[in-house]
């Protein structure tokens, strides 16, 4: 395949939401205000907070997008990814373990590589609206993990 032939991301991107109907492009998100801060202790001295973008599963199989808080131990057996994209051709979400890494994690725990879990994990929706998520999940987020003591917070999207 020829450079000329590629795609570029962006331009995918954009010409999706055209396409959707929207008339201004996607404007990528950036935060210069907050940028990633180094740890002040090891790690195996940190409590692990876990975000994902997959929702709690229900009987009905589909719920209310939104951010959750939900307990970290036992690991669920299933997560509501239907409506998130990822490669379905690839790969699959029935092994929860493989996109949401709470027994790794309690594992490394045990071997003190981290220092705790949080007893919750959180959700969050995926959210094309920016405002939203800064001014909504992002402060709903970090509450819980100020109510959870979380030291360092992993960010696992689907």
């Amino acid at each position: 395949m020829q450079a000329e032939d590629d795609v570029r991301y962006i331009q995918r991107t954009r010409e999706f939401y055209r396409a959707q109907g929207y008339s201004n492009d996607y404007q990528w998100a950036a935060n210069a205000s907050r940028p990633f801060t180094p740890l002040t202790k090891p790690l195996s001295a940190c409590r692990v907070g876990v975000i994902t973008t997959a929702m709690p599963d229900t009987p009905q199989g589909r719920t209310n997008r939104g951010v959750y808080a939900l307990a970290s131990t036992p690991a669920p057996r299933s997560m509501y990814t239907a409506e998130l994209s990822w490669d379905k051709e690839a790969t699959h979400t029935e092994d929860v373990d493989s996109f949401l890494p709470l027994t790794a994690l309690n594992e490394a725990r045990q071997r003190g590589t981290v220092g705790d879990l949080a007893q919750r994990f959180y959700t969050v929706p995926t959210d094309y609206s920016q405002r939203n998520t800064c001014e909504q999940d992002a402060p709903r987020l970090l509450n819980l993990c100020r109510e959870d003591a979380v030291d360092v917070a992993l960010l696992v999207p689907l």
